[in-house]
């Protein structure tokens, strides 16, 4: 699971590149985390929060996780004050910051992110950037972030890993969460590190 994670990172963290096309962010950012495991990789397995700290300063600033988490919470976001709401987006970041981190260290090389050429359908509001990424089984993944445009600048909100979307797939499972023990304690165990939540994509990066 780890891989899934750190390829949604590579783009999650581009916010400060949010002037750019979103092709351009995808790679630049992806240089630019390459880089950073690259000086640092010791560091950060042997202190893993160094590395949390580093993701959540580049990444929670400039991702639209208040539209995400909304859309993660589907119709389970009904009737939930505006507090509810960011209380639940803030918990679920740093689930992502702390799986994100760990997925990263999976990646070797920068060489493992191809960007491919736009096959249309994007428009000024939202847009989705296809890469391929090599896996260390030597397969490739497919990989689309989606982009959408507020206030004039380009943020992610949701990632789809060999067709899985993150959105879908939390929608589900956290869905089934709330049904069976209600928002606030789903929300408890959120917050709490509690919450266990997976995709679909096994291969790793490795």
């Amino acid at each position: 699971m780890k891989l899934w994670w750190g390829i949604v990172l590579m783009v999650l963290a581009a916010g400060a590149l949010a002037a750019e096309q979103p092709a351009a962010i995808v790679r630049e950012t992806s240089d630019r985390l390459f880089a950073l495991i690259d000086e640092n990789r010791t560091a950060y397995e042997a202190e893993p929060s160094r590395l949390q700290k580093e993701v959540r300063r580049h990444l929670l600033p400039h991702v639209d996780t208040l539209y995400s988490a909304r859309l993660v919470l589907g119709r389970h976001g009904r009737g939930l004050s505006a507090d509810q709401v960011a209380a639940f987006a803030d918990g679920l970041s740093e689930l992502l910051v702390r799986r994100y981190a760990e997925g990263l260290l999976e990646f070797k090389n920068r060489d493992q992110v191809t960007i491919l050429p736009d096959q249309g359908g994007n428009t000024e509001r939202m847009t989705r950037v296809r890469t391929k990424v090599r896996l260390g089984t030597g397969s490739e993944a497919a990989v689309d972030y989606v982009f959408r445009s507020k206030d004039d600048r380009w943020q992610v909100f949701d990632v789809i890993v060999e067709g899985i979307s993150y959105v879908a797939t939390f929608r589900s499972q956290i869905g089934e969460e709330i049904r069976r023990e209600g928002f606030e304690r789903v929300l408890s165990r959120l917050e709490a590190g509690d919450l266990q939540l997976e995709t679909d994509v096994d291969d790793q990066a490795a």
